[in-house]
């Protein structure tokens, strides 16, 4: 019969590194506000919230009449909307601290040729998140608002309301965001061995059909912003699949290594 002491003990063993993971979590989470924080500080202090809808409002403001401006509907919209597009950008400002503090979360679970591996994928993904979002803002907003305004009446005038705006232009800069994300994906896969290399270029056709899908469906009803978006997305597809076997490679650590290192950690 066992003694209760044991199982006592046994069960205290088990619940402190879940207790030590959950505050590990939650200053982990506690950092990652602080930085917000003080990229909105920083934000507020310049450019400030009217500088940065001024800044995203530049592309559409280039296809209006010389004199129209955004107008506000709402009552609250003149406050509420600026403020949004501060937090917005103070998130996307502090995206490389939130992937640090997701990192040091779980790289002690890491081997060493995981952590060798984790690394660059967290950069690569900051950095396409970024180039995603700019690509948006300097090309594919000023050639959408460009064919848009072309169908607009003469007796009409466009001055969007500014909450409509801004709802539009962020939901864009998360769909490009994301789907610029794609050859993390496909490097994922592969690394986790989900599919091999020749299954991706096999898969190529049927990908092409699914990135116009997507775009189809994320995007606004115009040709231009499905274009912008589909056609990326396919570059990006066999530039995954050019990295997941750059990746696979370098990465790659002997199975004798791995053992030992299991045999350490166990």
């Amino acid at each position: 019969m066992s003694d209760p002491k044991d199982s006592t003990d046994e069960l205290a063993g088990s619940e402190q590194p879940f207790v030590q993971h959950l505050m590990e979590l939650r200053d982990r989470l506690l950092y990652g506000v602080i930085g917000l924080a003080i990229c909105m500080a920083l934000l507020a202090f310049w450019p400030g919230p009217s500088g940065l809808i001024d800044l995203i409002a530049v592309p559409i403001r280039a296809h209006m009449p010389p004199d129209a401006k955004l107008i506000a509907v709402g009552v609250f919209s003149p406050f509420f909307v600026p403020i949004k597009v501060l937090a917005m950008a103070a998130l996307l400002l502090s995206l490389p601290w939130w992937m640090y503090q997701v990192w040091a979360f779980v790289a002690p679970g890491l081997y060493s040729h995981e952590k060798r591996f984790a690394v660059p994928l967290i950069v690569l993904g900051s950095l396409l998140a970024y180039i995603g979002i700019a690509f948006v803002q300097f090309f594919v907003l000023d050639k959408m608002f460009g064919f848009i305004q072309q169908f607009t009446p003469a007796s009409v005038a466009a001055t969007p309301d500014i909450a409509s705006y801004v709802e539009a232009i962020l939901s864009l800069y998360l769909a490009f965001g994301l789907a610029f994300q794609v050859p993390i994906v496909v490097i994922l896969l592969v690394k986790m061995n989900m599919v091999t290399v020749q299954k991706l270029k096999d898969f190529r056709g049927y990908f092409i059909v699914v990135a116009f899908v997507i775009a189809a469906v994320v995007t606004p009803p115009d040709v231009i912003s499905q274009l912008a978006l589909a056609v990326p997305m396919c570059l990006l597809y066999e530039a995954g699949i050019w990295g997941a076997r750059w990746f696979v490679k370098s990465s790659a650590k002997p199975d004798e290594e791995v053992d030992k290192e299991e045999k350490a950690a166990s």
